[in-house]
């Protein structure tokens, strides 16, 4: 082994840089090639990715190899307000935040039967902001959730039909919510308040693979939730000009998912991939922060909650992938990810609907090396969710709402 590419191996997937993620919370733009059969990625050949979207698939890899990706996320949408009458007080539409998905990757072949992967990814992010002034930002005007998951991943393959894997996940989030604090008895904004923290926390991950014949196989992946304990600044900025400080604790639990997936090959040339996700959303039932040691005693209430009471779901995805050569290969894909966000439980922290995504890319590969890009389109679609008691509205629609996606991917085998 060649211990130098170890190391370089390892020091690109763990300083990978925190991801920002667009339109949503869950990520699966690990690389260009996922990004271009919509997510639908289980099976492939010889791709250090594997270590994001099937740790059991790493078994195809020959050798030592490495990669990066990185994608680009471009949020747009609209949105009405209305209040408890039913009549339209505001329409606007998002500030443009756009957001990086990166992802390193290192797969090194030990012997016939083992593998080791390591791996730095999203899995899940967000980025939304509005209009300071407007009256969404009395719910949210600007949050961000940076995510990164390092997965040191052990696989083996038991014989021509079965390889299974095995890994942890050592997980990161750094989350900053602002927005205004609106009194709705006097009509008013009180201040502005900003929440800052971050948290490390443990989870793991299981995958098998079985192949029935040369032309189908099937997998499983999947990825243990993951509790993070969120230590916090809060501050507020009343706007008689003094600034009130304290210490936030919150307790937000990221959900556990199963993949399972199915690969049929036609031929040398041409192979399709069925992937399914179910994401245990339910765990996200709440958004609690604790406030204590304020600076200015008796102006802060002591527990800020809100309740989102999240739906589990799926997400279902296609991808195609077609050899035009030895060198060159063409991609397509298509995912549609239902809304787990019911109505009383929306905000303007992710006001996604129902998503439909649509993916093309190519791939440019020699002995060494592979140069993959991708480009997609994600329909956001409509959501319709009620407002907070403290917020300055009794009802929101986002609608027209979408992603612009790019991608591009190098990968070095040595």
């Amino acid at each position: 082994m060649n211990k130098n590419f170890l190391a370089l191996g390892l020091a690109a997937a763990l300083l990978a840089p925190q991801v920002a993620g667009a339109e949503g919370f869950a990520i699966n733009e690990w690389s260009a090639e996922g990004v271009a059969m919509g997510g639908a990625r289980m099976f492939a050949e010889d791709d250090a990715a594997n270590v994001a979207y099937n740790p059991a698939s790493i078994t195809k890899v020959k050798g030592e190899v490495m990669k990066s990706s990185y994608t680009y996320l471009s949020p747009h949408g609209n949105y009405k307000l209305y209040d408890g009458a039913g009549k339209e007080i505001e329409d606007g539409k998002n500030v443009v935040h756009a957001g990086w998905a990166v992802g390193s990757y290192y797969v090194r072949q030990i012997n016939d039967k083992e593998w080791f992967g390591i791996g730095a990814f999203p899995r899940f992010a967000m980025v939304s902001e509005f209009e300071r002034g407007s009256k969404i930002s009395s719910n949210a005007f600007f949050s961000k959730l940076n995510g990164v998951s390092v997965t040191p991943t052990y696989a083996h393959k038991f014989d021509k039909k079965w390889s299974a894997a095995v890994g942890a996940e050592i997980n990161y989030v750094g989350l900053e919510l602002q927005k205004n604090s609106y009194h709705p008895t006097y009509q008013m904004v009180l201040g502005a308040t900003q929440t800052e923290g971050e948290s490390y926390a443990l989870g793991w991950n299981a995958a098998a693979n079985y192949a029935f014949d040369d032309k189908n196989e099937i997998g499983v992946v999947y990825r243990s939730r993951i509790t993070h304990s969120l230590e916090a600044d809060f501050k507020m900025y009343p706007a008689t000009g003094e600034k009130i400080t304290a210490d936030a604790y919150g307790v937000v639990t990221l959900p556990d998912s199963w993949d399972i997936g199915y690969n049929h090959k036609f031929d040398k040339k041409t192979r399709l991939e069925l992937k399914a996700t179910r994401t245990n959303w339910s765990t996200y039932d709440a958004l609690n922060i604790s406030l204590s040691n304020h600076s200015v005693p008796d102006k802060l209430p002591s527990d800020v909650n809100s309740a989102k009471n999240w739906e589990s779901g799926w997400r279902y995805a296609i991808g195609l992938e077609h050899n035009l050569s030895d060198k060159y290969t063409v991609m397509a894909g298509f995912a549609f990810d239902e809304s787990s966000i019911p109505y009383d439980g929306g905000d303007f922290m992710v006001p996604t609907g129902l998503r439909r995504t649509y993916s093309i890319g190519a791939r440019y590969n020699d002995k060494k090396q592979t140069v993959a890009v991708a480009l997609g389109w994600m329909d956001v679609g409509n959501l319709d969710f009620a407002g907070h008691a403290t917020d300055a509205y009794k009802n929101a629609h986002a609608y027209d709402s979408f992603t612009k996606i790019a991608s591009i991917s190098y990968q070095r085998k040595f």
